[in-house]
């Protein structure tokens, strides 16, 4: 039972933090709550193999990233969003900012949008994202600069937008 307790503990410990990559990854609640879950009961499956590897963490976010991008690939997904975030729904500045910023992050493709997430989230460098994503560092250099620029054109607009109030 040892080996369970250990599980337990590291689902606890460790679950808010996944949730919260999963998000920035997917963009949606629902399915970032999902992912973990599906993450968790992975880990779970391997962790006999995985527990005294040096960093479980790392493996936990591999796991996460192939699910979700591996369920962007199978598209097996038949649900369909009921309703848009609500830009005027948010008072404060920065919430606008956030907002546009995560819009900004969702409308990038699955990989771009793992390769941001990865960089500047996770703060790995461009040869961990590259081995993480089975790429080059040079793929993901590219990459990273088309994001940005796609991300900083959405913020730019939506800056513009917000000081016209």
């Amino acid at each position: 039972m040892v080996e369970r307790y250990g599980f337990e503990e590291f689902a606890v410990a460790r679950a808010r933090r996944l949730f919260q990559y999963a998000y920035l990854i997917c963009g949606d609640w629902h399915q970032a709550e999902d992912l973990v879950q599906a993450t968790l009961a992975k880990v779970y499956v391997a962790w006999r193999r995985i527990e005294h590897q040096e960093n479980v963490d790392a493996y936990a976010r591999r796991v996460l990233l192939r699910t979700y991008l591996s369920h962007r690939r199978l598209k097996r997904s038949t649900e369909t969003p009921v309703a848009e975030v609500v830009a005027g729904a948010y008072e404060d500045d920065s919430a606008d900012l956030r907002v546009t910023l995560m819009t900004a992050l969702r409308a990038l493709p699955p990989r771009h949008r793992a390769v941001v997430v990865l960089r500047y989230f996770e703060g790995q460098t461009s040869e961990s994202v590259a081995a993480i994503l089975g790429m080059t560092a040079s793929a993901v250099k590219s990459i990273n600069t088309r994001s940005l620029a796609a991300m900083r054109a959405a913020l730019g607009a939506a800056r513009e937008d917000l000081f016209k109030q």
